[in-house]
């Protein structure tokens, strides 16, 4: 059940920090990918270098001397499908109760949009005090998620409650947690170029390799999503993610129609054409072609916004130019949102890493996001949708 998610595991300064390390071997283990925190009191009780040869990423330690990031927390935030918080500290369940934002760990939990696993650690007496619980009861006002703690051995030979989850029992409960619930959204989503046969060699096609709608798949797949990812590509995809791989325009209609959703993102770049009469052998040089005659391929996007009942429909625009074509497109398909980017810029063509969209709503009201890699922009697209279906979060 963590197969492909992202989880970022917030390691606090208490003497259980040392189990946090056995915690990261068992998430990675379990399937997730694994990004750590270390507040500065942790790093008493354990190295980063610990961590480093665990997860393979060095921890990240500061809100400000980290040259991998401007902006630590928030891209971290914007990274994780789960935040794990083992120990939790009292100092830390505070901070985060109150919305103080003093440490990288405590600004990361405010920026975050995602669910938090929290598993206290500290002396019996810390946590039976009154400000302790009225702390423990906000973060569970707030949605916050508890795991422990438990009766059992402290630090200097103490023994009752306070006691840090085992790690086993930190991922049994994050399993549970990030399972995909019965009622959980049906993500429908399209991805990679198709290819329209010229004979059984040749196709018309276009340079989109899938890498966005990839990202949407997996992304909807972490949050507990049941997605369905229909593709040309063979682009990695998280092992949450059902997969139906196709090759023609017609091919992915047809599987497109089997799958009911309520949230479609139509991040594939279907052919608008196809040859109208392929030839079922090879053509050859020597014989010559005087023409290709081409047809429409169906209107894949068309045939879902025009269920009876229709999903939350997003498509895209991948277009050279300003976003005119695209704000027109939004409205003459019927979308719920479009996303467009301008694929001769660079950094923002077909087969980068990185991706500068403009959301268009069905008003044709814009929204320009910065550039960002395609895992950024996937995440912040599957927040806006979660957030457009249900208002209330």
């Amino acid at each position: 059940m963590l197969d492909g998610r992202r989880v970022l595991l917030a390691v606090t300064g208490g003497v259980a920090a040392y189990k946090s390390a056995y915690l990261a071997r068992r998430l990675i283990e379990s399937g997730a990918e694994v990004k750590v925190i270390l507040t500065e009191s942790a790093q008493e009780f354990i190295g980063a270098q610990t961590f480093a040869a665990i997860t393979g990423d060095r921890p990240y330690t500061s809100l400000f001397s980290d040259e991998r990031s401007v902006s630590p927390h928030t891209e971290l935030a914007r990274w994780a499908h789960v935040i794990v918080i083992a120990p939790a500290t009292a100092a830390t369940i505070g901070k985060v109760a109150s919305g103080i934002s003093s440490d990288l760990v405590s600004a990361t939990l405010l920026a975050a949009q995602r669910p938090v696993l929290v598993a206290p650690a500290m002396h019996t007496e810390m946590w039976e005090h009154a400000s302790t619980q009225r702390n423990i009861e906000q973060l569970e006002a707030d949605g916050y998620e508890m795991v422990g703690p438990f009766e059992g051995p402290l630090a200097g030979g103490d023994v009752g409650i306070g006691r840090v989850a085992e790690p086993d029992e930190v991922v049994a409960r994050l399993k549970e947690l990030m399972g995909t619930p019965d009622n959980a959204k049906r993500l429908l989503v399209t991805a990679g170029g198709t290819r329209e046969a010229i004979d059984p060699v040749r196709y018309v096609g276009n340079r989109s390799s899938g890498k966005m709608g990839h990202a949407i798949a997996n992304e909807g797949a972490g949050r507990g999503m049941a997605v369905t990812l229909v593709t040309t590509s063979d682009e990695p995809v998280s092992a949450g993610v059902k997969v139906t791989r196709v090759e023609s325009a017609q091919e992915m209609l047809e599987a497109v129609a089997a799958v009911e959703a309520d949230v479609a993102v139509m991040a594939a770049a279907v052919a608008d054409f196809k040859p109208s009469d392929p030839s079922s052998g090879k053509l050859a040089r020597s014989d010559g072609l005087e023409s290709i005659t081409l047809e429409p391929t169906p209107d894949i996007l068309a045939s879902v916004v025009a269920r009876d009942e229709p999903p939350f429909v997003v498509g895209f625009a991948a277009e050279t130019g300003g976003v005119e074509r695209a704000v027109a497109k939004a409205k003459r398909k019927n979308v719920d949102l479009l996303v467009y980017n301008d694929v001769t810029e660079e950094g923002s063509g077909f087969g980068t890493d990185t991706n500068r969209v403009v959301i268009v709503n069905r008003a044709g009201d814009t929204d320009e996001w910065p550039m960002l890699t395609k895992q950024e922009v996937a995440a912040d697209l599957i927040s806006l949708v979660l957030s457009e279906i249900n208002p209330q979060g």
